[in-house]
């Protein structure tokens, strides 16, 4: 028996090849939407895909199992609760399937979604892995707030967090303590919001060091469980429906995306997402466009700006790098939305002037301050008396709220969400000016901690 486990860092995503060496056969688990990595597996140990599982409809990535199951002839298998529209069979508590040595068995477990299972790995009769999901996570368990308005079974964030409350209790705990936890995600993903950065566990260690397993009430881990929970970005519902119906098969939907020439005229009124340096952006860019950059979580930025009604341009440095960008824009199912990729800017009328970090450190009362962090961020690590809260998710919808009577001074924790922050309030608030405080807010940071 091998275990494989495939890490995409951009989306905080593990999933799971299982190889049975004495059947030379597959069973993947929750794969992500570029499938050849797993054909290269199987063809590297000359076996064949027979089965993929998927622990839920997964809202922060859209999966390959659909095409994979068309590819390669494996099942699918998933929850009758999911109410998939792709051919499958259910797969829930009660249900077993074999491979060579291995039996893989389901544990309907709900909390993160209503239709989350887990499933339990045996090797020659021996509980061996335990693949989680967004269930049970390293030092942390699933979100319960993503469900209230998409899916087949929609339920409120409290009921759903009364579920994981026993669904890890009397599912997950009682294995045995040498059984491997192999989550979904790991640190950095917005399934949870205090993952850790191991990749596996156990759930001995679990038990003993996750802090969301230790005796309490269900009513004190529903009201732990639901504070200071990450937004919800955009698509995450978006995909939820995706992963339910299956997805489009991911090369030729790649293909698809339509590649213009450098300097190809924009349709009016259509969002711009241009991933150029900010320091090359700030100097010129087609007006109205959003400065997300490259670097960072790309794709959990663009479906957290952009809704899954909006079709965008998407301009990028250098050839590579868009197509690097197109990828990443399918890893979430928007390269649909697409209505052009290409190289450079057609445009560079519009400018963000650089702040005089020196004047504004003298005089800060002489600007507006925009806050952009997330809520928690600006309550527990305040760097700016009096600044406005305003998170990046909600800045399209909320910029009106921004006095325009000074010039505007956006930041966040390092630099790169302030510069798509820039972008969009240099373009909502016309006459005002707007500035990034940019990396510069490292040192704004190291002076509030000294006080």
């Amino acid at each position: 028996m091998k275990i494989e486990q495939f890490d995409d860092k951009g989306l905080s995503h593990f999933s799971y090849a299982i190889l049975s060496e004495c059947a030379r056969e597959i069973v993947l688990i929750d794969p992500a939407r570029n499938p050849q990595p797993y054909y290269d597996y199987a063809k590297q140990h000359d076996a064949k895909i027979v089965a993929v599982i998927e622990t839920h409809p997964h809202a922060d990535f859209v999966s390959a199992h659909l095409e994979i199951a068309q590819a390669t002839g494996a099942v699918i298998r998933v929850s009758k609760l999911l109410g998939a529209d792709y051919a499958h069979e259910a797969f829930d508590e009660g249900d077993s399937f074999t491979v060579g040595k291995l039996t893989f068995r389901a544990l309907n477990t709900p909390g993160h979604s209503p239709d989350s299972i887990s499933i339990v790995l045996a090797h020659e009769g021996q509980d061996a892995a335990v693949f989680t999901g967004d269930t049970l996570f390293i030092g942390d368990v699933g979100r319960p707030d993503l469900r209230e308005k998409a899916g087949n079974i929609q339920a409120k964030r409290e009921e759903l967090a009364a579920q994981l409350y026993h669904s890890l209790r009397e599912k997950l705990m009682p294995l045995p303590a040498a059984v491997l936890v192999y989550p979904a995600h790991g640190a950095g993903s917005l399934c949870g919001k205090a993952t850790s950065g191991a990749n596996s566990s156990s759930i001995g260690a679990e038990k003993a060091g996750n802090p969301m397993l230790r005796a309490m009430s269900e009513a004190d881990f529903i009201e732990e469980l639901l504070a200071d929970q990450p937004f919800i970005p955009k698509y995450f519902g978006y995909d939820v429906a995706l992963n339910k119906a299956g997805a489009p098969a991911y090369a030729p939907s790649v293909q698809e995306v339509p590649r213009l020439a450098a300097g190809a005229t924009l349709a009016a009124g259509a969002v711009v997402i241009d991933s150029r340096p900010e320091t090359e952006f700030k100097k010129g860019y087609v007006a109205g466009a959003i400065n997300i950059q490259q670097g960072g979580k790309f794709e959990t930025w663009l479906g957290s700006i952009v809704g899954p009604e909006e079709p965008f341009y998407l301009l990028a440095a250098d050839a590579a790098t868009l197509e690097d960008l197109i990828q990443k824009t399918a890893k979430i199912g928007y390269e649909p939305l697409i209505k052009g990729a290409l190289v450079g800017t057609p445009a560079t009328a519009a400018t963000i002037p650089a702040l005089d970090v020196a004047q504004f450190r003298q005089h800060p009362e002489r600007y507006t301050i925009v806050d952009i962090r997330n809520p928690v961020e600006h309550r527990d690590e305040p760097i700016f008396a009096g600044s406005l809260s305003i998170p990046l998710p909600e800045l399209r919808e909320r910029a009106q709220e921004i006095p325009t009577n000074k010039p505007v001074v956006v930041h966040c924790a390092g630099g790169y969400r302030s510069a798509a922050g820039s972008s969009i309030l240099a373009d909502a608030l016309a006459g005002t000016q707007v500035m990034d405080l940019g990396e510069a807010v490292k040192s704004f940071q190291i002076a509030s901690a000294a006080h």
